[in-house]
């Protein structure tokens, strides 16, 4: 028997659980609209490749990849692309951002038959990443990192033990807990594909033990693999990855660290059927397993569900009474946050849309002042100090926040569970990450313009010092001439090049210098000619009776001609008599 670890604090909330489970998993059907946030995971948002006006079909690629930290994103279903515009989407801050809006035809048309590749043991991990790649999956448990990076790894980073994370600890979600029930076998398929990626030591499949129908099913899809299913006691948040690690195998994450740094990595059951759908059968990522419950619906449950479709289909579905409603929540009680409206849609990482009454989930009272009881810190599973934590959030120290590790915080809100004076300290954790972000992101700016900034300084200076060599050198030749002219010495080199560039100028345009024999000649004839067509043109002035000025112009003209002609006909010896 495998050894089972603890980790530090962690509390045990209602599970809130069975009214969902009530029922299997239920399709969601076609809404009349699927509305995508171009956002649906961490990293760059993808790329539109469509217009408004276009007709789309299931699966086709409708926006690319900005980066390597980024996934394509597919037509759930066809129809037409009604809008590429900023919609309210599922944000903590309630903000809209860019989503393409399909206006859905009811076909549901494919846009191919999709080829996937079942001999996948035979493919180089290379060729199964590209296809996971494309296939636009993020992880569906947690924050949504694109899976083929996280598969890839760091180069180096060998990776012994692959953990597939069946844990879902949060109240109220059991999303992954109907997958396992019903579709274990594709679970383990995905967990394969895995495998031959990283060609890991061991594969452990950490699960709580307050789901007995899933053990069983993931037990018999096992049965006769190297996969170890183990089951440890129920504690929120055991599902945490680092606090999912720590449980099976001992080790903790450095602080600032990733599981691949310890040789592990970590995947959702979800992620595990979506790598199986685009490996093998060649599908891409365009539906997930959606938990709908809370008391103001009369027919909770999980259902498969089309990305994009908005959350207002979905409780129509599971008998949604608003006026119940105290407010819309995306994720758990302790985790999600709530959403702007019911008109935001589903997205890769909505594993549950909960809709408590006000009974249910009353409005949180006042917070009180710490009166520093500890039990925050008791219950932090990352091993925290929370209170410490609180205080420099509030006072902005955001150095002091960084010492105190604050990006270790995983979010759980245990501290916030635990605190007697109602303090909601995740808000304030979460505030102060986003303000510690901004500011390195301002001074990465501000970096980036210094360092621009001194390369133009330093390129000017150059230049200036260029430009000063090139006048002293200058200068220093003329010096030289200078002294070579009052010595008597040869030749001004200057003048000399000068007149080589007149006479390669006079050559290439063919014809010789006027002191040659050959020049001399030449331009004789071409006077003579100017001259004989000057004198026809007066001789015809005089005849028309023409202006005056013109008769007085021509008559100068053919003068001059004359006089230039009998300065060329006279000798070089001649010209040169003074």
């Amino acid at each position: 028997m495998r050894r089972i670890h603890d980790f530090h604090g962690g509390i045990h909330p209602a599970e809130n659980k069975l009214q969902s489970l009530a029922t299997g998993i239920r399709p969601a059907g076609i809404p009349s609209q699927l509305i995508l946030p171009l956002a649906q995971h961490i990293g760059a948002p993808s790329q539109p490749l469509v217009s408004p006006g276009d007709r789309v079909l299931k699966g086709q690629l409708i926006a690319s990849a900005a980066g390597h930290v980024s996934v394509p994103l597919h037509a759930p279903s066809s129809g037409q692309i009604l809008a590429i515009e900023d919609r309210p989407v599922p944000h903590p801050s309630g903000y809209s951002a860019p989503c393409v809006v399909i206006e859905c035809d009811g076909r549901d048309e494919w846009v191919e038959e999709p080829s996937g590749i079942r001999n996948y043991r035979a493919c180089e991990p290379s060729a199964l990443l590209e296809k996971i790649r494309s296939a636009g999956i993020a992880g569906m448990g947690g924050a949504g990192f694109p899976t083929a990076v996280k598969l890839a790894g760091k180069p180096g980073a060998g990776i012994t033990t692959l953990i597939i994370n069946g844990t879902e600890c949060e109240p109220y979600i059991t999303a992954d807990d109907i997958l396992m029930q019903e579709r274990a076998a594709d679970i383990l398929a995905g967990v394969d594909i895995m495998r031959h990626i990283l060609k890991p030591q061991e594969i452990l499949f950490g699960i709580e033990d307050n789901k007995p129908a899933a053990i069983a099913a993931l037990k018999t899809a096992a049965a006769g693999s190297d996969v170890e299913i183990i089951t440890f006691p129920t504690k929120y948040p055991s599902g945490g990855e680092k606090q999912l690690i720590e449980i099976l195998t001992g080790k903790q994450v450095p602080s600032g660290g990733l599981p691949a740094d310890i040789g592990v990595i970590c995947q959702n059951v979800g992620t595990a059927v979506a790598v199986r759908n685009a490996v093998i059968y060649g599908r891409p990522l365009i539906s997930r397993i959606t938990t709908v419950t809370g008391d103001a619906v009369t027919a909770p449950g999980n259902f498969e569900v089309l990305l994009g479709t908005p959350m207002a289909h979905l409780l129509a579905l599971a008998g949604f009474s608003a006026e119940k409603c105290e407010r819309l929540i995306m994720g758990g009680p302790m985790m999600g946050f709530t959403v702007s409206g019911a008109e935001v849609p589903v997205v890769k990482t909505t594993n549950c849309v909960l809709a408590p009454t006000t009974r249910e989930m009353p409005t949180p009272p006042p917070a009180q002042p710490c009166i520093r009881c500890g039990l925050c810190a008791q219950a932090c599973p990352a091993s925290l100090l929370p209170q410490q934590l609180f205080w420099f959030a509030q006072g902005k120290e955001f150095d002091k926040l960084e010492q105190h590790n604050l990006f270790d915080c995983i979010e759980c809100g245990a501290c916030s569970w635990v605190c007697p004076s109602h303090i909601p300290l995740v808000q304030y954790y979460r505030a102060a990450k986003a303000d510690i972000v901004k500011q390195r992101r301002d001074h990465e700016k501000s970096e980036q313009a210094r360092l621009r900034f001194e390369a133009r300084q330093e390129r000017i200076a150059r230049e200036e010092a260029e430009r000063e060599a090139k006048r002293a050198a200058r200068k220093q030749a003329a010096e030289k001439r200078a002294e070579l002219a009052a010595e008597g010495g040869d030749e001004d080199p200057v003048q000399a090049a000068i007149e080589r560039a007149r006479a390669r100028k006079t050559a290439q345009q063919g014809t010789a210098p006027a002191n040659t024999p050959d020049g001399g000649v030449k331009q004789l004839a071409a006077l003579r000619e100017k001259l004989a067509k000057t004198e026809q043109r007066l001789a015809l002035s005089r005849e028309a009776g023409e202006d005056n000025k013109i008769v007085t112009a021509l008559e100068a003209t053919v003068q001059r001609l004359r006089d230039r002609i009998s300065a060329a006909e006279q000798s070089p010896a001649e010209r040169e008599t003074p």
